[in-house]
Order: C-alpha cells, then structure tokens, then sequence
C-alpha cells in the first residue's frame, strides 16, 4: 500500500481538493478530519460538475420532469457547494492493514471502486490502488535465474504432467507430453481452445521449460471416450 498519503481535509473548499489533486496527480484522495478519520472521498468526477465551468447536469426534459424536489436540491449543491464536505463520497470502502490481496481485489471488484483506504482504529494509515495491486503482481514475478535452472527432459515431462493432471479443465480424452531439449510437446484431443490454452499456461509456468508447442486437437464435448 501506499503510506505517503495525499488526502483533502474536512475543512477545505472544492478549489484547495481540485488543486491538491491536480499538483499530486492523482484522480481522487480520502477526505480527513484534523485526527485523520477518513470521512469520505473526493474524486475527479465530483468535480467537474460544476456551475463555475457551466458543466452542470444537462437533464432531458423528461428527466426534468420526473425529477423530485430533493434530487433538484443534490444537484443544486453538487454543483454549487464551496466545500469538499459537500461534494465528496461518503460511502467510503475501507479495508484494515491485515487485509490480505484477495480481499482487496474482492472489494474492489464488488463496490467497483479504483482505490480502498486502509484505516487502523479509525485513523487512515494508507492507501491501495489498483496501480499498487500490478505493483505487487511484478514483486511476485518468477526469478529469471530461477525459471532457467537446468533440469533433465524426463524431471520436466513429469513436473508438466502433475501440472496438468487434477485441473478441473483437464481433458476426458488421452494427453501425452514430450519434452525435448526444454521444449515441451503437448499431443492429444481437448474439448475447445480455452482448455488448450489453459494446458499451455500450465507448461510455461513450470520452472525450466524454454518454450511450449502445442499439437492439441479439439474433439467436440459430445463425442464420448467410450467404454
């Protein structure tokens, strides 16, 4: 996560929140009281809606018509409002600081959202974006030393087997894999191009193999193996 963290203060006006994002370049921020309790988000999209820039809701005039007296009023003060308290997001997704991952990408995924503020006992700590997920996904790239270790044909046609073998994609009908010099031969039939690939990211992930080629043929799902 992010520990250097650009947030907007309870206090300030749309202006300080549009300039604070502009010189850190980021597209939102936490909005924060003076202790650090995270008490919404302000983003981009809260902010160029405005009557300064004559970019306010430009509503059909059916939607004129169906609109009610209170969503008149939220637009008014989405528009017109000079605080950031005004304007921003309170819904605001939070995760703890032992969130793992997948919890992270869980959320969100679920609430659709670019970035979750991490809070310990209230107080933001940090933040994650999506940027930091890629971040961890380059930290978690196999070593080039590692992969390339030398290793004898029959140790790697037994390492793409097991890789391959239990998958629930694995294929009904017969595979056989033949590795020659690191290069791994996948032969037999599979039920479509999906599972075909899915054997070959299987190979590639196996440490030691240089290159996969693929002979597999696909057999439609209705013919049966036969007994």
């Amino acid at each position: 996560m992010t520990t250097n963290i650009v947030s907007v203060n309870l206090k300030d006006t749309v202006f300080d929140a549009a300039e604070m994002l502009l010189g850190a370049r980021v597209s939102a921020a936490p909005v924060v009281d003076d202790e650090g309790h995270v008490h919404g988000i302000v983003s981009e999209a809260d902010l160029i809606h405005r009557a300064e820039l004559a970019t306010g809701s430009r509503k059909s005039w059916l939607g004129r018509l169906l609109e009610t007296n209170a969503d008149a009023a939220r637009e008014f003060v989405a528009t017109h409002a000079r605080k950031v308290a005004d304007v921003m997001t309170r819904n605001v997704v939070t995760a703890s600081g032992d969130a793992t991952l997948g919890d992270l990408v869980a959320l969100i995924e679920k609430h659709k959202v670019k970035r979750i503020p991490i809070v310990r006992d209230g107080l933001l700590v940090g933040i994650v974006s999506r940027a930091n997920l890629l971040e961890a996904l380059l930290s978690r790239e196999p070593d080039g030393a590692a992969t390339a270790s030398p290793t004898d044909d029959k140790a790697l046609r037994d390492a793409v087997s097991k890789a391959v073998e239990g998958q629930p994609w694995s294929s009904r009908w017969p595979t056989t894999v033949v590795v020659s010099d690191g290069v791994v031969h996948l032969w037999g039939f599979v039920e479509g191009d999906a599972v075909r690939q899915a054997y070959r990211v299987a190979a590639e992930n196996v440490p030691g193999v240089r290159r996969v080629k693929i002979h597999l043929r696909t057999m439609p799902a209705s013919v049966g193996m036969g007994t």
